[in-house]
Parts: C-alpha cells; sequence; structure tokens
C-alpha cells in the first residue's frame, strides 16, 4: 500500500479523533469547579465566593464548592490556582491585596503574567477616620495639624489599608509614623482613646465606631460617596482630586485560559453578581458590586499594582 493510500484511508479516522478531542475541550464544566478563596472564612471575598456559587451551579449543573487556603497574605492559595491546569476548573476570589503583596513580598508567581482575569465583582471604598477628639475633622485640617505638629501616627494592618496613609501623606507632603497593627479590631481600641492619630479603614470595619460616635469620619476614599455614610466627602471632592483607595474582589484564573471559555466565565459571573439579591447582600456588607470585562479587569489590577508599588517604593518599602 502506498503512503498515500494509507494516508486517504487514515484521514476519515484522524478527522472523527480531532472532532472528538475539541468536543472533549470545549465541555466546561465537566466536573466541579473550586474557587479558591486564599483567605481565612468571613471576609467579602470569601462570602462573594459562597453567594455566587450556587447560580454559578445551577448555570454550569456542577458543583461549586469554595475552598479556603489561607496563609501568607493570599499568597499560598492564590500560587496553588497559578498552578492549576487552564480549563477554567480552579478560579480564585481575590482581594485587592494580589497585586499589593508584589510590593511586601517576593512571590512565587508573577502577579499578572501568571493569571487570567475574568471580572471585578465588588469595590469597597476606605473611610479615614479618628477619635472623636482628634485635632481635625477634614484631610485639609488634617494635613495642616500634621504640619504643624510633625509625628501624627497612623494605624495600619496590611495591604491597602497600610498603603493608603502612606499615598496620601506622599501626595500631601507629610511625614507620618507607621504603627502597624494585625488586624482592625486590634487598632480601634488604640484609635478611639487617641493614642495612634488616624486610621484608614474599611468602611465596613469602621462603621460600628462611626455610628457610636467613637470615632468620626473625615473622607472616604472611593469614586463616590459611600451609600453607608452619605453626608461624608470622598477625597477627591474634598481635598485631594487624584486619590483613590478601596478594596475589592476580582475572579482570576490560571494564565492561557482559552477566549471562548474566559469569556463565558466572565458572562456567567457577571450574571450570577448582577442578581438583586446578590447586589443587596453586598450592599449590607458596606461593599457594592463592580463587574467588568477580562481586559478592563486585567487593566485594573495591573494599574493597580503600579500604584500602591510606587508608593512603598518612596516609602522604602522593600519585598521580602
Amino acid at each position: 500500500m502506498t503512503v498515500n493510500r494509507r494516508a486517504a484511508l487514515a484521514a476519515p479516522f484522524l478527522l472523527s479523533a480531532g472532532r472528538a478531542a475539541r468536543a472533549q475541550g470545549a465541555a466546561f464544566p465537566n466536573r466541579p469547579v473550586r474557587i479558591v478563596v486564599p483567605y481565612s472564612p468571613g471576609g467579602v471575598s470569601d462570602i462573594t465566593a459562597r453567594l455566587i456559587a450556587e447560580p454559578l451551579a445551577a448555570a454550569w449543573g456542577q458543583p461549586v464548592p469554595v475552598e479556603n487556603r489561607a496563609g501568607a497574605d493570599g499568597v499560598i492559595g492564590t500560587e496553588a490556582v497559578a498552578k492549576s491546569p487552564p480549563d477554567g476548573h480552579v478560579l480564585s476570589l481575590v482581594s485587592v491585596g494580589h497585586p499589593v503583596n508584589a510590593a511586601f513580598y517576593k512571590l512565587p508567581f508573577d502577579t499578572m503574567r501568571d493569571f487570567s482575569f475574568v471580572t471585578q465583582t465588588t469595590s469597597t471604598p476606605l473611610v479615614l477616620c479618628a477619635a472623636r477628639g482628634f485635632a481635625a475633622s477634614t484631610p485639609a485640617e488634617l494635613v495642616a495639624h500634621a504640619k504643624r505638629n510633625p509625628g501624627v501616627t497612623f494605624a495600619g494592618t496590611s495591604g491597602v489599608v497600610r498603603l493608603a496613609p502612606v499615598l496620601f501623606a506622599q501626595r500631601a507632603g507629610l511625614e507620618m509614623t507607621y504603627v502597624p497593627y494585625r488586624g482592625s479590631t486590634q487598632a480601634h481600641p488604640d484609635l478611639m482613646a487617641g493614642r495612634v492619630d488616624i486610621m484608614f479603614d474599611t468602611v465596613p470595619a469602621a462603621m460600628p465606631h462611626l455610628q457610636s460616635g467613637a470615632l468620626k469620619a473625615l473622607a472616604t476614599t472611593g469614586a463616590q460617596r459611600a451609600p453607608q455614610l452619605p453626608d461624608t466627602p470622598t477625597m477627591a471632592e474634598s481635598f485631594m482630586p487624584d486619590f483613590e483607595a478601596s478594596t475589592w474582589g476580582m475572579v482570576i484564573g490560571p494564565a492561557n485560559l482559552p477566549a471562548p471559555l474566559l469569556a463565558k466565565l466572565n458572562a456567567d459571573c457577571v450574571a450570577a453578581l448582577r442578581r438583586p439579591e446578590i447586589v443587596e447582600r453586598h450592599r449590607t456588607l458596606g461593599a457594592e458590586v463592580a463587574t467588568s470585562a477580562p481586559e478592563e479587569a486585567r487593566r485594573f489590577c495591573e494599574a493597580e499594582m503600579q500604584k500602591w508599588g510606587e508608593a512603598a517604593r518612596k516609602a522604602g518599602i522593600q519585598p521580602q
């Protein structure tokens, strides 16, 4: 049998096998889709993942378990996602810590190159707050006070909560002293007692003390006023037009997700996030649903990485 004859006979079988392989690759999902949350249970990222898991499971006809893999400010769980096959069956719901971590740690992955970006999920502004008796009640008054009284202190935990006051001080031409805390719960007693001067905290974390009057809000840091603090102006409208800082969520996956699959993941996640009951649940947490196209999500994450990385470098913070 000649080579051409053998090739002609084999062609139908090869064509059939190729079609079968393509069909198998296109069958998403063909098993449970796992959402890795690289943080402890109970935070906004974890709650968002659990809220969207049910409608995604209904849409995909497969279970969507949520797995908390906390450690190293999210690095451990995120690394596991980076090493997963790019077939859409392992996703992650990360926070602003994903791009900010590059300023603090020598990471075992590339923040941008090793991931696909599906959609932003939420945005939660910070609030610049101080004890009720603190000398300043607006950002402008804070700057004037800090220039008259060098040594103003700010409470910080990690990530953007630590870097937001750094960026504010840099843009206002101030010198302020960082006082580290493990979390907001540990910082609040000292803030309320005046042992530390100011803090940029998340609105949900600060709200109980703002409502009780133990703390006062000088400004919020989102693009619009926080619904929970409608009478508190944003930093941009009250003092510093180019200042914006927020915590946020984003669905990501391993690098090289095929474009059709990425588009499907985006459409299904956005549809789940925009369900009225999910939008309202986030508002009770102090977060607003904020969705985006994959390329928008990528650009946003890259811009955040550049902004906070530059602030950290100017402050002399080196990745450890």
